[in-house]
């Protein structure tokens, strides 16, 4: 269970002068958990993220998994950053085994794991293809085989699929529905695309307007398994995305008025 308790986050701005970017925040993912962070731009969503991978330090609060404080990187971790953490130098299949190869797994044993998930993800045939030889979806199925191949019990998600056309996205969206059900991990994803959030989610989150506090969750009671495009049109997503957007819209306009009338 990924708990953050009364987490604030203040940094040092440009001027000098310290700047809140997270006011005691305070939020759980229960075990096997989808959650999404929704917000306006720059409110500090990503911070969370960073957070809870241990890559910065809350100013106030605590950050528990399995109720034990987090004070540095985490191997029951996982993070699928919104930019594609691969390595250029490497192939496909390279990229892939890096994780168990650097937690010690033997290289045969590694490039085994490695096929399997591009298997998973629907890349076999490319394992010796380059990154830069695939196309936007291609890297992003390398990104998450290469985040999921590890096991992680808690899994952050970063805007993982901004960047992709429309047909992309809802493909790739499927596709980690499917495989975070195989694997039961507790999901922390940060979006700006209500629709994806509700379709995905067990929880939405909505974050208010800097300095970030939580504002609202609303429990997302769609059936599962769950069809990323059919699921749009049933009633009661609709019903959800009004409900969701009344709330997030006033601090997108609040955002937006601050961020046009600052000097």
């Amino acid at each position: 269970m990924l708990e953050v308790r009364g987490v604030s986050k203040r940094f040092r701005a440009p001027d000098g002068r310290a700047r809140t970017a997270l006011d005691d925040i305070t939020l759980t993912v229960q075990p096997g958990r989808f959650c999404v962070l929704i917000g306006p731009t720059g409110c500090g969503k990503s911070t969370v993220l960073s957070m809870i991978a241990g890559l910065v330090r809350p100013s106030e609060g605590a950050i528990l998994i399995d109720g034990q404080p987090v004070s540095g990187t985490d191997p029951r971790t996982g993070f699928m950053f919104q930019s594609d953490a691969v390595f250029p130098w490497k192939t496909v299949l390279g990229n892939v085994a890096a994780g168990p190869r650097f937690r010690g797994t033997p290289r045969r044993e590694a490039a085994e794991l490695a096929r399997d998930w591009l298997r998973r993800v629907g890349l076999s045939g490319f394992e010796h293809y380059y990154p830069y030889q695939l196309s936007g979806g291609m890297r992003k199925r390398v990104a998450l085989a290469q985040t999921l191949i590890n096991g992680p019990q808690i899994l952050l998600m970063d805007e993982p699929f901004s960047g992709l056309d429309a047909q992309t996205r809802q493909i790739m969206s499927d596709e980690l529905l499917g495989l975070w059900e195989q694997l039961g991990a507790s999901v922390l994803m940060v979006t700006h695309d209500l629709e994806e959030a509700i379709a995905l989610a067990d929880t939405v989150v909505v974050l208010t307007a800097g300095p970030a506090t939580v504002k609202k969750e609303f429990a997302v009671d769609l059936p599962r398994p769950r069809s990323v495009r059919e699921v749009r049109f049933q009633p009661r997503f609709v019903e959800l995305h009004e409900q969701i957007w009344s709330c997030l819209s006033e601090e997108v306009s609040l955002a937006y008025a601050r961020a046009t009338t600052s000097p």
